[in-house]
C-alpha cells in the first residue's frame, strides 16, 4: 500500500423511490409506435419513462448533475427535450436512450420549451428572462430574444406564420416576429404574473392565465402590410419610427400597447372571459394536439376541462338560437324582423367553449398533459405532489362525462419523506419508512418487495434474524411487523412523546429507546403465545427505566454494551453504565444539541453531529474531545461509522454526504447528489453500501469500488472543480459593436467551449511547428543534394499520417456544432490569419464548405475591424471572396438537384400509391373521411 494510508472511493450507485420530482413537467410520449401508454417524467437529474398499463419503469434517461426543470417531446415523437436548473438543454433520442445534443445559452434553469410544428426550431424560455430559438438539426442557436423583465413562463411558436408568443412574470405576453427576431407587440392587459398560454380556434384565438381565477381569451386578425411603391424612403422612416408607441385602452380599461400603425403584423383584440371555479392562480394551462380540448388547474387538486367548439358546432347553435328566438316572437305577437333577431341572438364566449368536467385527483396537481386516443377518449396524465402519477380518462363527447381513474403509480416511492433507513444483516434488504407506510427494497434490483401502513415513523431496525423490523413513531409507539405476511404484530404505548431513537444491543437479546417523554427506556425479546394460533410470535417486555431532566434526541450501546450514550436537549450528551445507571462521562461543547451520534466497533470513539454544523470525535475512556470539525453547512442530521474501522459518514442539511477519517481528522470524499435536505442514512453491516434519503423524495445507494482514493488527488479535483464553475460564471467576451450587459450570441461560455478553444490553439500551433520544420527540412535537403527523411509527429501519425493542415480541419470537425461559435468567441485574434488562410485552402479543396463557411463567417463577423485594417489579410480575404462564392455556388445547385430529384420521386410515388407524402398526408386522410361521411348520410337519406 506504500507510506500513505489510501482509502476506497465510494460511487453513486442508483436512485430510486421516486416516481416524480415537483420541478418539472410530466408529458406523454410515444415509444414502440404507441400513444397514451407511456409518461416520461422528470427524476431529479434524470427523465423516468413510466409504462402505464404495467406501472414499470422502461427506461432512463440519464443526467448529469442539475435538477430536471421543464420537458417537450418532439412533434414526430423521437425526442425528448429536457431542460436543466443550470440553464442547460439536452436532447434524448427516445429510441436509444442517449442524449447526443446539448445547447448551453441560459444562466438560470429553465422554465418553458416549446417546438415548432415541424420539430426544426425550438424555443427555450429562462428564469434569465431570456427566449433563445435554436436549430435543432444543425445543433447551434439562431437567435437570442430580449424584452421580458422577469421569468418566461411559456413560449408558443405560431403554425402558419414565423411568430413566436411569449408570457412571463412580468404580466406581460410579447409577440415577437422571428423573420426581424423583434418584438412588434406587446399586451400590458394583466394585472398580474402570466403564468401561461394557449393557442386555440385554428390560431385566430389566445387564450390566457393568470394569477386570478380569469382566463382572459384574445381574438386575433392578421394585417396585411399594403405598402405604397410611390412614396419615399424617408417618409416611410420617418413615419414609422421603431421607438413610437402607440397605446390604447382595451375592452377592459387596461392598456394595449403596440408599434407604430405601418408595422403592426396582427391585431389583438379582448375577446371575453372565462371563470374558473378555482380562487387562486393559474399553476398550468393546456390544450390538446387537436386543439378541442382546454384544461388548466391551480394549486388545488382539481383539473377543470373545457371543450371549444369548431365552426360548424358554433353555427349549429346559432341556428338553434335563431329557431328558439323566432318562436318566441311569434307567442309575443312581435313584429321584429329577422335581421333583428340575428342582431340580438349572440354567441358568447361562455357559449364557444363550455365546461366538460371537473377530475379531481387524490393530492395537489404538479403537473399535467392531454392526450385524444384514435376512440375519442380524453386522456389525462397528472404528476403530483406526493410523489404520485395518476390516469384519468373522459369521454368528452358525451354529456355529463365522468372522469375515471384507470391506472396508478404508488409502488415506487413513498408519499412523504422518508425519515428512517435501515439495512437487513445480510446486506440484502433495505428498510425505509415515513408518515404513512414501511417499503422493504431489494438492494440489487432495487425493487419494492413489500408494503406495510405504519404511523409516522422516526427510527427503525431489522430484528435479528431478519424476520421482523421495529418502529419508533412520532406519538411514542414501538410497532412489530412480520416480514413474511406484512402483517402489524404488536403496538406497544412507549413514550409520551416523540420516539427519537432506537438502538439494538449488541448481545441482540433487546433493545433500547429515547423519547421526548424525558426517558430512556429498556426492552427485551420474548416469544409469547399468538391469540390466533398455536406458534409462538415474537414480543417485546420494558424491563428497566432511566429518567432524566432533559428530552432524549439519541441513544447509543457502546460495542461491549458496558456503557450507553445519551443525547440531550441541553446541548451534552451523558454516558451512563448500562448494569447499574450510573453517571459516568458528560461529554459538553456543542453550542445546539446532539442530533446524531454513534460509537466506533473498538468502543474507543464516539462521534457526535450538531445542529451547529460541527462534528466532534471523543475519546470514550476519558470524555476528552480529539477533534471538532467543521463538518457542513447546515445542520448534520445523521451519523454512522463505517464497520470494523474508524472512517464514518456524516449527512447535512446542505445535501452533501461526507466520509471522515476519525484517526487522522481528514476529510477523505464528499457524495453529491440529493437536491435538497438529507434526512438520514445507513451504513450497511458489509460496509459496501450507503442509502440515504432526502426532501426530494428519493432514495440514493452509494456502492463502495475497488478504486483507490487518494487525498491529495481528490484535493486537486475539488480544486479543478471549483475552477471549471468559475469560468462558468465569468463574463462573456466582448464582441465589437454590443453595449455593456446586451448579449446577443445564444451560446454561454462553459469549459467545454474552452477546452475546445485550446484544441483549436494546440493545431494552429502544430501546424506552424510542424510547416516551419518542412521548410527547415527542405532547406537542409537542398543543400545536402539527396533527400533526407523527415521524422512525423506522433499526433500527427495517431491520425492516420495526415498532413498538419487536415489535422485543423479534424479538430474542427470534432468540436460540437452547439460549442462552434463560442469558442471560436473565446479564441485569441493571434490565430484567426493562420485559420483565415488554411479556410482558403480547405474551401478550394472543397471540403466541408457549409462548417467551414460557418466559421468563416462568424469570425467575420467578430472580428471584422481587426480582419480589414490588416493589410496581410486583404489578399487572402479577395481570395476567400473568390472561392467562397463559386464553392457555394455549386453546393446550392447540388441541393437544388437532390430537391428536385426527391420532388419527381415523390411525385411518382403519389401517383403509384395514391398516398400523399409529409404534411400533406393528414389534409388527403381528413379530405377522405369527409367524403365517406357524405356517402353515409346520402345512402341513410335514400333509404
Amino acid at each position: 500500500m506504500g507510506l500513505t494510508k489510501q482509502y476506497l472511493r465510494y460511487v453513486a450507485s442508483a436512485v430510486f423511490g421516486l416516481i416524480g420530482s415537483q420541478k418539472g413537467n410530466i408529458v406523454f410520449v410515444t415509444l414502440r409506435g404507441e400513444k397514451g401508454r407511456y409518461v416520461a417524467v422528470p427524476a431529479c437529474e434524470h427523465v423516468f419513462i413510466w409504462d402505464l398499463r404495467k406501472g414499470e419503469k422502461i427506461l432512463i434517461l440519464q443526467g448529469l448533475k442539475h435538477e430536471v426543470t421543464c420537458l417537450c417531446p418532439s412533434p414526430d415523437g423521437l425526442h425528448l427535450a429536457v431542460g436543466y436548473e443550470d440553464g442547460s438543454i439536452r436532447i434524448f433520442s427516445l429510441l436509444s436512450g442517449e442524449g447526443n445534443v446539448t445547447f448551453n445559452g441560459h444562466k438560470a434553469a429553465i422554465t418553458s420549451l416549446k417546438y415548432d410544428q415541424l420539430g426544426g426550431r425550438l424555443a427555450s424560455g429562462s428564469k434569465d428572462t431570456d427566449v433563445i430559438v435554436w436549430d435543432v438539426i444543425n445543433e447551434s442557436g439562431l437567435y437570442r430574444l430580449k424584452g421580458h423583465k422577469d421569468a418566461i413562463t411559456q413560449a408558443l411558436f405560431l403554425r402558419e406564420k414565423n411568430l413566436l408568443v411569449t408570457s412571463g412574470k412580468d404580466t406581460m405576453v410579447k409577440w415577437w416576429d422571428l423573420d426581424t427576431q423583434h418584438c412588434f407587440k406587446t399586451m400590458v392587459g394583466h394585472r398580474t404574473e402570466v403564468w401561461g398560454l394557449v393557442l386555440v380556434s385554428e390560431e385566430k384565438r389566445l387564450i390566457t392565465g393568470a394569477s386570478d381565477s380569469e382566463l382572459r381569451a384574445w381574438d386575433i386578425s392578421y394585417l396585411q402590410e399594403i405598402e405604397d411603391p410611390e412614396e419615399p424612403e424617408p417618409k416611410k422612416i420617418k413615419e414609422s419610427s421603431p421607438g413610437i408607441q402607440d397605446s390604447h385602452e382595451a375592452e377592459d380599461g387596461t392598456l394595449e400597447m403596440d408599434e407604430a400603425p405601418e408595422d403592426r403584423i396582427l391585431a389583438c383584440r379582448k375577446a371575453g372571459s372565462i371563470m374558473r371555479e378555482g380562487r387562486d392562480r393559474v399553476v398550468n394551462l393546456a390544450v390538446d394536439r387537436t386543439g378541442r380540448i382546454l384544461a388548466c388547474h391551480g394549486t388545488d387538486s382539481v383539473l377543470e376541462v373545457f371543450c371549444i367548439l369548431s365552426k360548424e358546432e358554433i353555427q349549429k347553435k346559432m341556428d338553434k338560437k335563431m329557431k328558439k328566438a323566432k318562436k318566441r316572437a311569434k307567442l309575443n305577437s312581435c313584429n321584429e324582423e329577422e335581421e333583428d333577431l340575428e342582431v340580438n341572438v349572440k354567441m358568447t364566449l361562455q357559449d364557444e367553449i363550455q365546461r366538460v368536467a371537473n377530475i379531481k385527483t387524490s393530492a395537489k396537481i404538479k403537473s399535467f398533459d392531454l392526450i385524444h386516443t384514435p376512440q375519442g377518449e380524453l386522456k389525462a396524465v397528472f404528476l403530483l405532489q406526493n410523489n404520485l402519477v395518476e390516469l384519468y380518462s373522459l369521454n368528452a363527447s358525451t354529456t355529463g362525462p365522468q372522469p375515471v381513474r384507470t391506472n396508478r403509480i404508488t409502488i415506487g416511492g413513498h408519499r412523504s419523506d422518508v425519515r428512517t433507513l435501515s439495512f437487513s444483516s445480510d446486506n440484502i434488504a433495505i428498510l425505509s419508512a415515513a408518515a404513512d407506510s414501511i417499503k422493504i427494497w431489494n438492494r440489487s434490483t432495487l425493487q419494492c418487495i413489500r408494503t406495510m401502513t405504519c404511523e409516522y415513523a422516526l427510527c427503525s431496525f431489522f430484528v435479528p434474524g431478519d424476520r421482523q423490523v421495529v418502529i419508533g413513531t412520532k406519538t411514542g409507539k414501538l410497532q412489530l411487523y412480520d416480514l413474511a405476511s406484512g402483517n402489524l404484530l404488536e403496538t406497544i404505548d412507549a413514550h409520551d412523546g416523540a420516539l427519537w431513537s432506537l438502538s439494538l444491543s449488541p448481545d441482540q437479546r433487546g433493545f433500547v429507546t429515547g423519547g421526548a417523554d424525558k426517558s430512556v427506556k429498556f426492552w427485551d425479546f420474548e416469544l409469547v403465545k399468538d391469540e390466533n394460533s398455536t406458534q409462538k410470535r415474537l414480543s417485546v417486555k420494558q424491563t428497566r427505566t432511566l429518567q432524566l431532566d432533559e428530552e432524549v434526541l439519541c441513544v447509543s450501546y457502546s460495542p461491549n454494551q458496558k456503557l450507553l450514550a445519551v443525547s440531550l436537549l441541553d446541548c451534552t450528551v451523558k454516558i451512563f453504565y448500562v448494569d447499574t445507571l450510573k453517571f459516568f462521562l458528560s461529554l459538553y461543547g456543542h453550542k445546539l444539541p446532539v442530533i446524531c451520534m454513534d460509537i466506533s466497533y473498538d468502543g474507543a470513539l464516539i462521534a457526535t453531529g450538531s445542529a451547529d454544523r460541527n462534528v466532534k470525535i471523543w475519546g470514550l475512556d476519558f470524555g476528552d474531545c480529539h477533534k471538532s470539525l467543521f463538518a457542513h453547512d447546515d445542520s448534520v442530521m445523521f451519523l454512522r461509522f463505517v464497520p470494523k474501522s474508524h472512517l464514518f459518514f456524516t449527512a447535512g442539511k446542505d445535501r452533501k454526504i461526507k466520509q471522515w477519517d476519525a484517526d487522522k481528522f481528514e476529510h477523505i470524499q464528499t457524495l453529491e447528489g440529493h437536491h435538497q435536505e438529507i434526512w438520514c442514512l445507513a451504513v450497511s453491516p458489509s460496509g459496501d453500501y450507503v442509502v440515504s434519503s432526502s426532501h426530494d423524495k428519493s432514495l440514493r445507494l452509494w456502492e463502495r469500488t475497488r478504486e483507490p482514493l487518494i487525498l491529495e488527488e481528490e484535493k486537486e479535483m475539488q480544486r479543478e472543480a471549483e475552477y471549471e464553475e468559475s469560468v462558468a460564471k465569468e463574463d462573456q467576451p466582448a464582441v465589437p459593436g454590443e453595449t455593456q450587459g446586451d448579449s446577443y450570441f445564444t451560446g454561454k461560455k462553459t469549459i467545454e467551449t474552452v477546452k475546445a478553444a485550446e484544441r483549436i490553439m494546440e493545431a494552429i500551433e502544430l501546424y506552424r511547428e510542424e510547416t516551419a520544420k518542412m521548410r527547415e527540412h527542405k532547406a537542409i535537403c537542398k543543400a545536402a543534394g539527396k533527400e533526407v527523411p523527415l521524422p512525423i509527429n506522433p499526433i500527427l501519425m495517431a491520425y492516420g499520417n495526415i498532413s498538419p493542415s487536415a489535422y485543423v480541419l479534424e479538430i474542427f470537425k470534432g468540436i460540437k456544432s452547439s460549442e462552434l461559435e463560442e469558442s471560436l468567441l473565446v479564441l485569441p485574434f493571434a490565430y484567426v490569419p493562420d485559420i483565415l488562410r488554411l479556410f482558403n485552402e480547405f474551401i478550394q479543396q472543397g471540403s466541408d464548405i457549409e462548417l467551414l463557411c460557418r466559421c468563416l463567417f462568424f469570425l467575420l463577423r467578430i472580428h471584422f475591424g481587426q480582419i480589414t485594417s490588416n493589410q496581410m489579410l486583404v489578399p487572402v480575404i479577395e481570395k476567400l471572396k473568390e472561392t467562397t462564392i463559386s464553392k457555394v455556388r455549386q453546393v446550392r445547385d447540388v441541393i437544388g438537384f437532390n430537391m428536385a430529384g426527391l420532388d419527381y420521386l415523390k411525385r411518382e410515388c403519389e401517383a403509384k400509391s395514391e398516398v400523399m407524402f409529409f404534411a400533406d398526408a393528414t389534409s388527403h386522410l381528413e379530405e377522405k373521411k369527409r367524403k365517406r361521411k357524405k356517402r353515409e348520410k346520402l345512402i341513410l337519406t335514400v333509404t
